[in-house]
């Protein structure tokens, strides 16, 4: 029998929202260089994570997980709290 590998993506996340019940408002910020003019060019992109427990607060570092579509915009789940922003 074969092992299954899980290749679901990580992403290490600071959450900006948690007004919503069980959902927390993340953003994750990525860093590239330029192609033609080789300048850092900085993107930052928010997903809506699913946080069961309500554990996440606004300025947690957390580390998000992909998974099977749970809404129309949750893509994503909370794996755990790393740290604190502030």
């Amino acid at each position: 029998m074969e092992t299954r590998v899980n290749r679901r993506r990580f992403l290490k996340a600071v959450v900006v929202s948690d007004k919503m019940d069980k959902t927390r408002v993340v953003q994750v910020g990525k860093v590239h260089k330029h192609a033609k003019y080789e300048k850092q060019v900085r993107n930052i992109v928010k997903y809506k994570a699913h946080d069961e427990k309500n554990i996440a607060k606004t300025g947690d570092v957390v580390l998000i997980m992909e998974t099977r579509p749970l809404s129309k915009d949750k893509r994503w789940i909370i794996s755990e709290v790393v740290g604190s922003k502030v």
